[in-house]
């Protein structure tokens, strides 16, 4: 199950890479439950396969380009939690000062 698993998001964070949204909803499950969790705080969380393509298409926005990197894998029954690593360019500026063509 861990090698279904495991291609599953790795497929899933190829189409993000590419901001290829059809991609990242292929073999989510309709009642996706996400968290976003940097530096130990949740920031972001949705409910739902619509919530969570609606955030995931409001994303593609802000950045130019990014690239994430699984960090680290926690196999457990029923879920899989995967901490990774993250690096976008802005294609926006944002309201804390950063500006478009930075890195995040």
């Amino acid at each position: 199950m861990q090698d279904q698993q495991t291609a599953i998001i790795q497929q899933y964070i190829q189409a993000y890479n590419q901001f290829d949204i059809a991609g990242m909803l292929q073999n989510l499950h309709s009642d996706i439950h996400f968290q976003n969790v940097n530096n130990g705080q949740l920031d972001l969380e949705t409910k739902g396969i619509a919530a969570f393509k609606v955030q995931a298409e409001k994303a593609t926005q802000y950045f130019k380009a990014r690239q994430q990197k699984i960090a680290h894998w926690t196999f457990r029954v029923v879920t899989v939690v995967v901490e990774s690593d993250h690096v976008c360019i802005l294609s926006i500026d944002l309201t804390n000062g950063m500006k478009a063509v930075e890195s995040l």
